[in-house]
C-alpha cells in the first residue's frame, strides 16, 4: 500500500532510538517515502542526506524510529542528545539530556518526518534519561506538538518559479523596487571594480573559504555568536559542498567583480526548493547593494538551476520582508512534562518580545543584542 494510503488511519505506536549511521535499509526508504507523501516537508532540511552529512561531519545524530501497530514505519525524527552534568540555569536534572533537532542551531525548518495524518506522541520521547524535546523551527506537518509550541514566527520565502521575469509579475512594490535598483547598481559596481561574473553553482572551496571568513567577522562586527566557531560546522559546508546526488546537496552561488569577491551565498537544495543559508558580501562594496545584486542574479538563473522555491528561513531581516511572495509559520518550544518549566519560559519569551517590539531606541537593542548573544553561548541559539 502507498504511503499516501496509510498515512490517513496512521499513528504512532512505538519509539524506538538508533544512530543515524545504524538505519535500515527499510527506515531509509521509509524516510523518502514519508517526506515525498508531504509537501510540508520539502525543504532540504528534511532530506535524509542533511541528517547524514551533519552526522559524517562529526556531531552524532540519532534517529527515532516511529512504527505503528502493524510494525511499519510512520515517522522519523533525527536529533541530537545533549547531556546535562547538573542542575544549571535552565533547570535540567542532573544526568538528564535534552534532545535538539539535527543540524540546531543552524536548522531552519524542523520536525518529524511523517505523512499527512499521522498522529506523533511527542511525550512518548522523554524516556531513557530525556527531559526535554527543544525546537526553534518546528513545522507543524502533523498532529501532537501543538501543546508545547510556544510562539509562532513567519518564514518568508521566494516563489522563483518563472525567474526573474516571473518573480517580478508577483513580487511586491518594494522587491520589484530593490531588484531595479539591483540592476542600476549591478552596472556601477562593473564600473567601479571591473566586469561583473556570475555563477550560480560552483564547486569551490577556496570561495566557500572566503563565505565563512567573512560570515565570522559578520558575526563579530554584530554580537552574534560565532555559529563557525566549531570545527564540525566547517566541515558539513565542505561536506555539503561536495555533495552532488541529483536530489539533495550544496549550492554555491558567487558574485564577482574583476578578481574580487563580492557577494557570495552558501545554500542547501532538495529537488526544486533552495534554502537561503549563508548570505555574505563584502563590507568594501556596500554601497552597491551586492546582497540584492547576488540574489537577482540567482533569481534569474532559477529556472536553469530547476528551482522553483528560495526558503528564506525565520528571521526579520529587512530584505527578506522586501524580498519575500509568501511566508509559512514556524514553532518554538520545548517539550517537557514539567508545567513550572513550560510556564517560565513563556513569560521570558513574553518578555522578550515585548523588549524586542519597544521604541525606546538603539541602546536597549543593543543590550538585547548582547542579551541574545549570551544566551546563545549557554546554549539557548545562535544567528545566521
Amino acid at each position: 500500500m502507498s504511503v499516501a494510503g496509510v498515512a490517513s488511519r496512521c499513528a504512532v505506536e512505538t519509539l524506538r532510538t538508533v544512530a543515524f549511521d545504524a538505519l535500515t535499509a527499510e527506515e531509509l526508504d521509509a524516510w523518502h517515502r514519508l517526506r515525498a507523501a508531504n509537501p510540508r516537508l520539502d525543504s532540504p532540511y528534511f532530506h535524509p542526506g542533511f541528517a547524514s552529512a551533519v552526522h559524517a561531519s562529526g556531531r552524532a545524530v540519532d534517529v527515532v524510529v516511529g512504527r505503528d501497530a502493524r510494525g511499519e514505519v510512520c515517522a522519523l525524527l533525527p536529533v541530537h542528545r545533549y547531556r546535562r552534568g547538573g542542575v544549571g540555569p535552565r533547570g535540567w536534572a542532573a544526568g538528564g539530556s535534552l534532545l535538539r533537532p539535527v543540524g540546531w542551531p543552524g536548522a531552519d525548518f524542523q520536525g518529524p518526518v511523517l505523512a499527512p495524518g499521522t498522529t506523533f506522541p511527542p511525550l512518548k520521547l522523554l524516556t531513557g534519561g530525556v527531559r526535554g524535546y527543544a525546537f526553534d523551527h518546528l513545522v507543524e506537518a502533523g498532529d501532537g506538538f501543538a501543546p508545547w509550541v510556544e510562539s509562532r514566527r513567519p518564514s518568508p520565502y521566494l516563489d522563483a518559479s518563472g525567474g526573474l521575469d516571473g518573480y517580478l509579475g508577483r513580487a511586491s512594490r518594494s522587491g520589484k523596487d530593490n531588484m531595479g535598483q539591483a540592476r542600476r547598481r549591478t552596472a556601477k559596481l562593473a564600473r567601479h571594480a571591473g566586469p561583473i561574473r556570475f555563477h550560480a553553482d560552483t564547486v569551490d572551496e577556496r570561495a566557500l573559504a572566503r563565505v565563512v571568513e567573512l560570515k565570522r567577522a559578520q558575526y563579530a562586527r554584530t554580537g552574534v555568536r560565532d555559529y563557525f566557531a566549531e570545527p564540525d560546522r566547517r566541515a558539513l559546508l565542505t561536506r555539503l559542498l561536495h555533495t552532488r546526488d541529483g536530489s539533495f546537496g550544496g549550492v554555491l552561488s558567487t558574485l564577482y567583480a574583476g578578481d574580487q569577491l563580492v557577494a557570495a551565498h552558501f545554500g542547501i537544495r532538495s529537488d526544486a526548493v533552495l534554502h537561503w543559508w549563508f548570505p555574505v558580501y563584502d563590507p568594501a562594496f556596500a554601497a552597491y547593494s551586492p546582497g540584492w545584486i547576488l540574489l537577482r542574479e540567482l533569481v534569474a538563473a532559477a529556472p536553469a538551476l530547476g528551482i522553483t522555491r528560495l526558503d528564506f528561513g525565520r528571521g526579520d531581516d529587512e530584505y527578506k520582508r522586501r524580498a519575500k511572495t509568501g511566508e509559512t509559520e514556524v514553532g518554538q518550544g520545548v517539550v517537557t512534562r514539567s508545567p513550572a518549566r513550560l510556564m517560565l519560559r513563556r513569560a521570558r519569551r513574553s518578555l522578550m518580545s515585548t523588549v524586542d517590539a519597544s521604541p525606546v531606541g538603539p541602546p536597549l537593542r543593543g543590550a538585547v543584542r548582547r542579551f541574545r548573544a549570551w544566551r546563545a553561548t549557554n546554549g539557548q541559539g545562535a544567528g545566521r
